[in-house]
């Protein structure tokens, strides 16, 4: 018995090393209950199924395909590991949407984003509130005040984004 547990011990080391993020072994709950269906005396007779929840999220995952514990142990940690994955690309998915659809905009005629005024030698960027004079200069490649004073008001949005969010938990 004990060697069977070294080996379930270290098959779920092999599962949780092969996840890019750490499942803990405290956040899973491991359950053993007998197989459905037929498979003879061996299914009343032996705990084969296995459910893991994982408490964090609630999430279940059942396996009773295999005749053998371990066995099915492994399968479900890899599907949990699967789960577990596909939600965090989801949710990295989502935030990644969200954050091109603000830099994006609605795309309406009325939702300018810069403004060359010729007349005037000036360029207006409307999104920041923020002009530049000698606009032949600029539009011959001399980017570097436009280039920097963007940066550093994308870098305000993003510290702002993150105290928001330290804020929120």
């Amino acid at each position: 018995m004990n060697n069977l547990e070294e080996k379930i011990r270290s098959a779920l080391d092999f599962c949780v090393e092969k996840v890019e993020f750490e499942i803990n072994p405290k956040d899973i709950k491991i359950d053993t209950f007998h197989s459905g269906g037929c498979g003879g005396q061996n299914v009343n007779k032996v705990e084969t199924a296995i459910r893991i929840t994982y408490l964090p999220t609630s999430l279940v995952v059942t396996c009773q395909d295999e005749r053998s514990q371990l066995k099915n142990k492994i399968k479900a940690m890899n599907v949990l590991r699967t789960k577990l994955l596909e939600e965090k690309q989801e949710k990295e998915r989502k935030e990644l949407g969200e954050e091109r659809k603000s830099q994006v905009g609605t795309g309406d005629r009325s939702e300018k984003i810069r403004t060359y005024n010729f007349p005037q030698d000036r360029i207006t960027d409307h999104r920041i509130k923020k002009s530049w004079n000698k606009i032949e200069l600029i539009l011959n490649g001399n980017l570097d005040k436009i280039v920097s004073t963007l940066s550093e008001e994308d870098q305000k949005r993003q510290i702002e984004k993150i105290l928001s969010k330290q804020k929120s938990l």
